[in-house]
């Protein structure tokens, strides 16, 4: 019995677990398709949103120019949204081609070097008993530095003064015993040998008091190297020894250091294939700027000195000297600073901005504005150049009008549109009201009619429109 009522009980759950399974591959089917239909529909409705409107001709178009759309793909070229073949017109920078001067310069990177750079060190050894400056005082030449004890000095000389009028004495003694063996030897009283030794005596005597001077000569000079002054006009550094401390002449630390500022001198390097370029326009004497090291600021105007005699092998450069004059302190010693030699200066030279000139295959080459405003291009030879112009050698006439800005964007015969200060963008966007009021429609080819041919205030004639639209409607002028 229970054999028997297995049988239809098992058929019946492989039925309900088939149906299952079916219901489930259904609901599966269902959702992705679910999904599909959705990516579809998003997807669409992104190409539409980025796909242009037909029969609109510029931002500033209508609803007049939907009646082209199952006519005939219209293609926008009105106003500021559409130029030549259905590209818009770019905004460009310009400036006209006009006379001008190049300097022809010569670049280098100097050092600023004093005239004169004084170690003081004092010349006799002693106490230091004062000094006569403040670190960083400018001193004069002559002006007192540091004053040494003289006591010991003065002594010395007073000491050989006394010998000298010792022996000075002993001479004029010498000098009379002389004349008097004179007399004797003529009345042949004396021995010829007395007579002689007296003239040397005389002589010995003489050379004494020259020692005897000189030496009164040195003390007089160590007294004076007592009293230390600036051998030159300049600016003092820091002071190395305090007064109360005893210093010895000729230490190989010095006392202080005293730089000469004004004029100075900047040493600087300039390549070799400037030596002949210099040389030929006059060498020493041709104006000389130095700017700081970040070549800002101008810190003041010299002259050439000179160019050195060698070429240095091992950079190709020549050392130049230049003088400045300084007397505001702008220049300061070792400094770093940035050279400019003016060599030459190019007059009446066609000269436009540096950013106008750009560079291609077949070289160097402008954009030309026509009148029509339209750009084309045109290739020149350039010449030297200064960091915001260049000159034009040909290929380029004064007055003529160039881009400088946007020609990146540009191709031959393409339209352009100038800087605007005073317009605005209107309601409808670029193309709209800022050019004039009502919208400017491009015109849309391939419409079934006319929209009324109308402009808007200071539009452009809308084609392609549905038929009938009245002139001014929003549908001929919607902007």
């Amino acid at each position: 019995m229970e054999q028997g009522l297995s049988v239809p009980n098992d058929g019946g759950l492989r039925a309900r677990s088939s149906e299952r399974r079916g219901n489930g591959w259904r609901l599966a089917v269902g959702v992705a398709v679910v999904i599909l239909a959705a990516v579809a529909i998003a997807m669409a409705l992104t190409y539409c949103a980025k796909s242009p409107q037909p029969g609109a001709g510029g931002p500033g178009a209508g609803p007049a120019g939907a009646a082209g759309r199952g006519q005939g793909r219209s293609r926008g070229a009105g106003g500021a949204g559409g130029g030549a073949g259905g590209r818009p017109a770019v905004t460009v920078g310009v400036a006209k081609a006009a006379l001008g001067d190049i300097p022809i310069t010569v670049s280098a990177l100097g050092t600023v070097t004093p005239v004169a750079t004084v170690q003081i060190q004092a010349r006799v050894s002693g106490l230091l008993e004062r000094v006569g400056f403040k670190e960083g005082q400018v001193v004069r030449k002559g002006q007192l530095l540091a004053q040494i004890d003289p006591r010991p000095f003065q002594a010395a000389l007073d000491q050989a003064v006394g010998q000298l009028r010792r022996d000075q004495a002993l001479l004029a003694n010498a000098k009379l015993d002389l004349q008097r063996y004179a007399a004797l030897r003529a009345q042949d009283s004396i021995a010829v040998q007395t007579y002689d030794t007296q003239v040397a005596l005389v002589r010995q005597d003489e050379g004494t008091v020259k020692t005897d001077q000189a030496a009164v000569d040195n003390a007089r000079l160590n007294l004076g190297f007592a009293h230390v002054t600036s051998p030159v006009a300049g600016r003092v550094g820091l002071r190395q020894v305090d007064p109360g401390n005893q210093i010895t002449a000729n230490q190989s630390t010095p006392f202080t250091v005293v730089t000469q500022l004004d004029p100075i001198t900047v040493v600087f390097s300039v390549p070799e294939t400037a030596i002949g370029p210099i040389a030929s326009h006059g060498g020493s004497g041709l104006p000389v700027t130095a700017y700081d090291r970040a070549g800002g600021a101008m810190l003041s105007t010299g002259k050439l000195l000179t160019l050195d005699n060698l070429i240095d092998p091992t950079t190709g450069t020549v050392k130049g000297k230049a003088t400045f004059s300084n007397p505001g302190g702008a220049l300061f010693p070792n400094q770093f600073v940035n050279v400019i030699v003016l060599v030459d200066t190019l007059r009446n030279q066609v000269v436009v901005p540096m950013t106008a000139v750009r560079h291609g295959p077949q070289g160097d080459f402008v954009w030309v504005l026509r009148v029509d405003r339209t750009a084309t291009q045109r290739l020149v030879k350039v010449g030297p150049a200064t960091p915001e112009t260049v000159s034009v050698v040909s290929g380029l006439a004064v007055g003529e009008t160039v881009i400088t800005d946007g020609g990146d964007r540009l191709r031959e015969g393409a339209k352009v549109n100038l800087p605007n200060p005073g317009g605005g963008k209107g309601a409808a966007g670029q193309g709209g009201a800022g050019q004039g009021g009502a919208g400017q429609g491009g015109p849309g080819q391939g419409g079934s009619g006319k929209a009324g041919g109308g402009r808007g205030a200071g539009g452009h004639r809308h084609r392609g429109g549905a038929p009938g639209a009245p002139a001014g409607s929003p549908a001929a002028a919607a902007g």
